[in-house]
Parts: C-alpha cells; sequence; structure tokens
C-alpha cells in the first residue's frame, strides 16, 4: 500500500468525520477514561494520521519520560505497517521524525506561560508550524479556566487544533448526565469535543459526549482493540 492510500483508508477518517471533520484551529478536544483504557494510543494515532499527511505535530507529555512516548509511536507505526504493507516504509518513517517533536514538562515545576512560552519559542521562533498540539498526561484538577482559555487563543492564534487526554477516577460517578467529565465541568463550555474511552468485553467503545453545541450525539460508532489498542476499521 502507497501513503496516499494509507492516508485515505485510515479509520481516523471514520473518526474525524464522527467529529464533523475534526478539530479546527483553535479548538479543544479532550480523550476521557480511567488509566490504562487507551487515551495516549487514540491520541498517537491522531498526531501519527496528521504526520503521513506531512503535517507537523507537537506532543507534550506530562506523566512519562519522552522514551515511553516515543515507543507508542513506534509500537504503532509498527502495526500499520504489518497491516497495511505500506511500500517505502522507511523513508515515510524518516518524513514523519522531522515533523514530529516531543516535549516533556514536569506539571508541578512548570506554569501555564512558561509551558505556552516554550510552545511560541519552537512554532514562532522556531518556525515550526504545528498543525496539531497533543497533551498527554496532563492533571486536569489543576487546569484553571484562565489556562485553557489562554491556550485555546494561542492556538487560533498560530492556527493549530489541541487534543488532551484527561484520566478520571472511579467510573460512573466521575462523569455528568451528560457524561462530561466532572472535573471539566467548569470549562467544559471553552472544549470543543469530548470523547469517552469505555471498556467492553470485546472491545474498547469510543462514544462522543459533546460535539461543540450538541451533547451526546449518537454518531460515533467506533471501537478500539483491546490488545493493539488501535482503532478498528468497519
Amino acid at each position: 500500500m502507497v501513503k496516499q492510500e494509507l492516508i485515505q483508508r485510515s479509520p481516523v477518517r471514520i473518526f474525524e468525520k464522527s467529529i464533523h471533520g475534526g478539530l479546527g484551529a483553535g479548538e479543544v478536544g479532550i480523550i476521557s477514561s480511567q488509566s490504562g483504557i487507551g487515551k495516549t494510543s487514540v491520541l498517537v494515532q491522531i498526531a501519527l494520521d496528521k504526520l503521513l499527511q506531512t503535517k507537523k505535530v507537537i506532543h507534550v507529555s506530562f506523566t512519562q519520560h519522552t522514551d515511553y512516548v516515543l515507543a507508542w509511536y513506534e509500537d504503532i507505526f509498527d502495526e500499520f505497517i504489518k497491516k497495511k504493507n505500506l511500500e517505502n516504509a522507511r523513508d515515510v518513517k524518516n518524513e514523519l521524525i522531522k515533523n514530529r517533536v516531543l516535549m516533556n514538562f514536569n506539571q508541578d515545576g512548570v506554569t501555564g506561560d512558561q509551558i505556552l512560552r516554550s510552545l511560541r519559542a519552537m512554532i514562532v521562533d522556531g518556525g515550526f508550524k504545528a498543525e496539531a498540539l497533543i497533551i498527554d498526561g496532563f492533571d486536569f484538577t489543576k487546569m484553571s479556566r484562565e489556562r485553557l482559555a489562554a491556550i485555546k487563543s494561542f492556538a487560533k492564534e498560530q492556527g493549530f487544533s489541541v487534543w488532551y487526554s484527561c484520566t478520571v477516577k472511579g467510573e460512573s460517578a466521575a462523569y455528568d448526565k451528560k457524561s462530561i467529565p466532572l472535573v471539566i465541568g467548569d470549562f467544559v463550555d471553552l472544549v470543543d469535543v469530548v470523547i469517552v474511552l469505555e471498556p467492553k468485553q470485546d472491545h474498547i467503545a469510543l462514544t462522543v459526549s459533546k460535539d461543540r453545541d450538541t451533547y451526546n450525539p449518537e454518531h460515533l460508532a467506533l471501537k478500539l482493540d483491546p490488545k493493539t489498542l488501535l482503532i478498528l476499521e468497519e
């Protein structure tokens, strides 16, 4: 399979279609679940899809070392190759690496302003024009309305979208009646898309809790393979 065909047939196309084409510049999406369900995998698949389209991605991790994040990219890319028999895989992989920046922060040791300055230095001063910002492992109990609004404003200014992972503790008690994580309740109006991962008997279900002004739309029927944590194709 050639790269363009891989892009066109990616299950991320279905994912994007289910949320009206995916996130646009200045929009914020959240992938929510308990620990260990597959949030990082989904974020990496979204990132790899952008990278395959020769778009630039910045991946910020708050909880894992950089080598852990790199392992996710390696494993998922290798799984793609195995399933799709991608031509010129080594050249494609080298191209992806050129368009990806990994950043690692300790949330207790850095302020929101410091992170924005680091991002601005990379994007504006360094000329790394990212189309997507992936933020994994951020503790939303420490998120403020002002901090999220600042990220959203910067993303709109620079023309990129933002995907966060959000870990909840407990099960149903962690969500409100609209299936929105309680931890983001005070600033949910600033969040454009909320997706919840829920383990089932033989798969992990992806459901949309919020798509812009609509809560609990019924048009997403995607699953994760519980073994590979890849988005399953229809």
